[in-house]
């Protein structure tokens, strides 16, 4: 598969050009990559208003995710979150919707979903987990449940929204989930599963039903951190593909970065060679290692298959205490709490990388004191104003253990996992309060 985005770089920069243009470094080498880092001149193309090599590339990306169309960003699924939402309202006012937006979301969404709705004036129906869980990034509605809820709603909304995999590698039922919505908008947040569609049977969102999704291309595909997608499906982009370039526009940077897309441009020559049969390799690896974990009285929960994820607790530790143990092996998390810890494969990891950390698991040493995992409900708060007003509202940061009663301003949690205790709006109470603490969270935004 050609790589226009890249060739074009590549020629440009052994070129003799005098660089009267941006970026300021001219081209000159202090960290090694300038002379690949341009700006939009000419025959580069313009990101979101793109005709040449930018528009060329994203099309081979959507013949290799069979999509409707992809489009590239180069700010994350953070950015591309607040397009899908855009749109996705866009289409209703089109359609006659009158009033503020709402949408049916589960909870465990990632916090640049609640700035989506700052932005644009939108309402949340929660759907919560139906019963006790050990992370609040656990969510896990069924199609039944959405179906109930769809039911139960006072106004229809102009979309449902799901995070799947959830960053504890949880896969939602999409095919199902997306039968139930009918021709409500199922949008996902698959951040975590880019590389879903390129399974022996894909299981990418879009292959499942889903309308629009954002992908974050850079947590498991060989990306520069930001590169991203916005995944359409046919429907979807039949009915707002003219009009993506412009959403992402609105909440895009007008200085796209020339290394992401040359990062999502040759990301698409090695999803076109034997990038299928690395995964399936890769899978394979993880599975093994999962059951040797498992001979071991190592708890591994079920996951998305590049995702390890244990339950510290049947070893007698904390997440962050087994981080900790696992860097004298001189390996690093991707995330740990309370009571699990979160590691991520690709392909691109070593037989070194797996070898570590089989010595590294198979010679802990559980200890004998008792870590109960985490467990609680994730109760509905009370609702005191918008999440728009709530954001934009003059606001303070307060010790936790004096929020309980104040209303939450800016989402105030950690990335990772990003998941909100308490969203804008809402009333802080006691349960939120001691969620915040477990979390390591010492103070709270609220409202003035």
């Amino acid at each position: 598969m050609d790589t226009p985005i890249y060739d074009f770089v590549t020629r440009y920069a052994r070129s003799d050009f005098s660089r009267l243009h941006m970026p300021g470094h001219k081209g000159v080498s202090r960290l090694g990559i300038e002379a690949r880092d341009i700006t939009e001149i000419d025959g580069a193309d313009v990101l979101y208003d793109c005709g040449g090599i930018i528009r060329q590339s994203e099309e081979n990306a959507a013949l290799l995710f069979s999509t409707g169309r992809t489009v590239y960003s180069t700010e994350g699924s953070s950015h591309v979150i607040k397009a899908m939402l855009y749109l996705s309202l866009m289409r209703a006012r089109r359609e006659g919707y009158t009033g503020r937006g709402i949408i049916l979301a589960a909870r465990n969404v990632h916090k640049s979903f609640i700035h989506a709705c700052a932005l644009l004036d939108i309402d949340v129906e929660w759907i919560y987990p139906s019963g006790e869980v050990s992370s609040i990034c656990s969510c896990h509605p069924t199609a039944q449940q959405i179906k109930k809820s769809l039911s139960g709603m006072e106004r229809r909304p102009f979309a449902v929204y799901l995070t799947s995999p959830d960053y504890l590698g949880y896969t939602a039922d999409i095919a199902a989930i997306s039968k139930v919505c009918g021709d409500i908008p199922l949008l996902v947040d698959n951040a975590h599963g880019a590389y879903l569609h390129f399974l022996p049977t894909p299981r990418h969102p879009i292959d499942l039903g889903a309308y629009m999704c954002a992908d974050s291309a850079h947590k498991t595909l060989p990306v520069l951190t930001g590169g991203a997608y916005l995944q359409m499906s046919q429907k979807a982009a039949d009915e707002l593909g003219a009009d993506a370039d412009a959403a992402l526009s609105l909440f895009g940077s007008t200085s796209p970065s020339y290394l992401i897309l040359q990062s999502l441009d040759l990301a698409n020559a090695c999803l076109a060679g034997d990038y299928r049969e690395r995964l399936t390799e890769t899978v394979e690896k993880i599975s093994a290692l999962k059951e040797q974990l498992r001979a071991r009285y190592i708890c591994v929960a079920d996951s998305e298959p590049l995702k390890l994820v244990i339950d510290t607790s049947s070893l007698g530790m904390t997440g962050a205490e087994l981080a900790e143990y696992l860097r004298q092996y001189s390996i690093e998390a991707e995330f740990a709490d309370v009571g699990c810890l979160v590691l991520m494969f690709t392909p691109d990891n070593s037989e070194r990388d797996y070898a570590r950390l089989r010595d590294a698991l198979m010679n802990v040493r559980a200890r004998r004191m008792l870590v109960r995992a985490p467990s609680f409900r994730l109760s509905p708060l009370r609702r005191a104003m918008s999440i728009r007003e709530a954001i934009f509202s003059p606001h303070e940061l307060v010790p936790v253990h004096d929020s309980t009663g104040r209303v939450c301003a800016l989402p105030s949690v950690s990335c990772p996992p990003a998941v909100p205790i308490a969203v804008s709006g809402e009333v802080i109470d006691d349960k939120a309060a001691e969620l915040f603490r477990a979390y390591g969270i010492e103070t709270v935004s609220v409202v003035k």
